[in-house]
């Protein structure tokens, strides 16, 4: 009784969200378009959501039958080395970054007020967040070689103040929040004078936090940009290292428990998580109605917008910690339901690299022409360009979200044979924790089958 019953929470919990979905339609594919379009599926809702729920236990029950510790440990030990240095390039790219970071102020306060026609808008939501954090997916974090707040940063002096070790990770946490309650907002993606306001502000308080504490201690520890593509970084199969550049099987550095060591670090992975769900859930019209009703009681809508943005962070990070204290029991072990939390807290990382790529891919390819041609003539950049996908792009999008699934379920699988010493505790460990990423799955299908409005 005492390992069924936490099972039966979590089956009750798993199948509470399927009825809810199962009442609500059919699914439409989500259009990460600029023109937020979408096309019907046809395919009832609920056995669209069902189906991408099944796919994730098939997946984890099939993982725990066919694979042992040593073939584990085989696969993820496995690696290729090359002595190729991309030392020679990173001056280069270092000072790329700083002439990039003045242009797209330039462009913002200077250049066209359109968004389809203003350089530093593609720039930043096409080139760099969509386009450049794709790639950290492929050849890991190389943010610190082309980051230029970091390149002025080292030519600052510094005060080295003590940085206080009780704030952790927390500070990047809020920032990170903070940027995204501010990107959803704000007309931060229409118009580039605000754009170029507010990274001049980033600058400022980036730039005062390396002279106070350092460089170093500053983008290792409350960045939150910094913070964001190290952890992407981790899921990359390449990894520069000092004698050149490792390869490894997707995701396989995730299983290194060493990279997540508190809570604070923990709640950054969870916000990292969120706060992709929560950039879509804001353009659903679940959310329109919600919005609607409680702005038309009189509440500011930048409340309801920050009581949604926090409310749903809560709610992601209490259901990761009650599958941990779950699994404590599940697993039956000495280990602590923090130790437990911290262990397992990495391989959520790919589910939000996989809504990551369902939600900007697409958009980057549909608007890939206008940013060409911007970069050949920022001066008098030709008439903006966009790519209508075809239909069947939405179940790509779908197959980016599930994939991101089915890699967090195998991290998940080889972490529990490194940290518990029986293989049934390995498995009776993550019944709760898979039923919490079927939860993160089926939330993330049926943003993505939604249709895509502008935020009211």
């Amino acid at each position: 009784m005492h390992r069924r019953t936490p099972i039966r929470y979590t089956t009750r919990a798993v199948a509470a969200l399927w009825l809810f979905i199962a009442l609500s339609g059919h699914a439409l594919a989500h259009g990460a378009s600029i023109e937020g379009s979408s096309k019907s599926l046809s395919v009832p809702l609920w056995l669209f959501i069902l189906t991408s729920g099944g796919v994730v236990s098939a997946s984890f029950l099939l993982a725990s039958f066919i694979t042992d510790r040593s073939f584990i440990r085989e696969i993820h030990d496995w690696q290729r080395f090359t002595s190729w240095s991309a030392d020679t390039i990173v001056h280069a790219t270092k000072a790329i970054g700083v002439l990039v970071l003045l242009g797209i102020i330039a462009a913002g306060w200077y250049g066209p007020p359109s968004s389809r026609e203003n350089i530093a808008i593609i720039f930043v939501w096409v080139g760099w967040w969509a386009a450049y954090t794709t790639t950290v997916y492929i050849f890991g974090n190389t943010w610190p070689a082309l980051n230029p707040w970091r390149t002025i940063g080292n030519l600052l002096p510094s005060l080295d103040v003590h940085y206080p070790e009780r704030l952790g990770a927390w500070p990047s946490v809020v920032g990170l929040l903070a940027l995204i309650w501010l990107e959803v907002l704000s007309p931060l993606a229409t118009e580039p004078k605000m754009l170029a306001d507010i990274i001049v502000a980033y600058s400022l308080i980036t730039l005062a936090g390396t002279v106070v504490f350092n460089t170093e201690r500053w983008f290792s520890t409350v960045d939150p940009v910094a913070r964001v593509f190290r952890y992407y970084g981790r899921v990359a199969p390449f990894r520069r290292t000092e004698s050149g550049f490792e390869f490894q099987l997707p995701g396989a550095r995730l299983t290194e428990t060493k990279y997540v060591t508190g809570i604070d670090e923990v709640a950054f992975i969870i916000s990292i998580l969120w706060v992709t769900t929560y950039d879509g859930f804001v353009s659903t019209p679940l959310w329109a109605d919600i919005e609607g009703a409680v702005t038309g009681a009189g509440v500011p809508r930048h409340v309801t917008y920050l009581a949604a943005l926090l409310g749903g962070f809560l709610l992601f990070l209490g259901a990761y910690r009650l599958a941990a204290r779950l699994a404590h029991n599940t697993a039956d072990t000495y280990l602590t339901t923090s130790a437990i939390t911290r262990k397992f807290a990495p391989s959520l990382l790919p589910i939000a690299v996989g809504y990551h790529l369902a939600h900007y891919v697409g958009y980057f390819l549909s608007l890939s022409p206008t940013l060409l041609g911007m970069l050949s003539n920022p001066v008098n950049p030709p008439q903006p360009i966009i790519i209508v996908l075809p239909p069947w792009w939405s179940a790509v999008n779908m197959a980016f979200i599930l994939i991101g699934h089915l890699l967090a379920v195998w991290v998940a699988h080889a972490t529990a044979y490194d940290v518990f010493p029986s293989r049934m505790q390995a498995i009776r460990s993550q019944y709760p924790l898979v039923a919490v990423m079927i939860l993160y799955t089926m939330t993330s299908m049926w943003v993505v089958s939604q249709p895509t409005i502008t935020p009211p």
